[in-house]
């Protein structure tokens, strides 16, 4: 047992010079880690003398905007529904999970726009391409159709299920390096954590998802790079990290 052992966010705390909240909110989003490995538990108790490495969150920033649309460039660690209310006259048209990053899409409010662009994410009439860097060595295309089914229980885990929703993502191999590839993974339909929970059960799961087998990292490898709808068309390039090198 380390002697004087203190609760984690109270050392974040006194070593930033914020109150405790803001160091249990910085350790609950994921940007707080130790040598590397990401600090899960605001309340572990560690030795006072440790030092947190603090990752910051980018700002998100317009795309494009017109009377119908409104394309940001969505950060990772912010979820979808806080970028929104920076933005009061417009709804989300889809969400981005927390720590996926890239082109997220609003709509005005009760605009007929509006109604056409969520008929057409109904209809599967939306392209939307990803990248990610999973684990393993991914060589070939593939079409993933597995349906998908949320359990029930304090954290929301996908898995697949022969009674679950319809699920299609197609997978290419971009680039290898080491044991990770860089991937594209198009999907028409769009279910919780679809192309996660799809490329774990394949037994390649994204680098960072420890929540679906991967190792861990800084943050869940994966982002929104296009979206085309309606007539519209938008990109987002991936981030810096997402550049293969050694420190992956």
């Amino acid at each position: 047992m380390v002697v004087n052992a203190q609760k984690a966010y109270k050392l974040l705390a006194l070593q930033e010079g914020i109150s405790n909240n803001e160091a249990k909110e910085l350790i609950d989003r994921g940007l707080v880690s130790i040598q590397g490995k990401r600090l899960k538990i605001a309340r572990s108790l560690l030795n006072p003398q440790v030092k947190f490495q603090i990752q910051k969150i980018p700002h998100s920033h317009i795309l494009f905007e017109d009377t119908n649309i409104l394309a940001l460039s969505k950060p990772p660690f912010l979820t979808s529904e806080e970028i929104a209310r920076k933005y009061p006259a417009w709804d989300l048209l889809h969400r981005l999970d927390r720590e996926t990053s890239g082109v997220l899409l609003l709509v005005k409010k009760d605009s007929s726009f509006a109604l056409k662009a969520k008929e057409a994410f109904k209809q599967e009439r939306v392209f939307k391409e990803y990248i990610a860097i999973v684990e393993g060595i991914f060589k070939e295309e593939c079409e993933i159709e597995l349906p998908l089914m949320a359990q029930k229980g304090k954290f929301a885990k996908v898995v697949v299920a022969k009674d679950g929703l319809r699920a299609y993502s197609k997978i290419t191999p971009l680039e290898i390096e080491g044991k990770k590839t860089k991937v594209s993974i198009q999907i028409t339909t769009g279910r919780t954590h679809q192309i996660r929970v799809h490329l774990a059960h394949k037994k390649y799961p994204i680098l960072g998802d420890t929540f679906y087998g991967g190792k861990p990292f800084k943050r869940i490898m994966l982002h929104s790079h296009k979206i085309a709808l309606l007539g519209y068309e938008f990109e987002d390039l991936p981030p810096q990290e997402f550049t293969f090198k050694s420190n992956l």
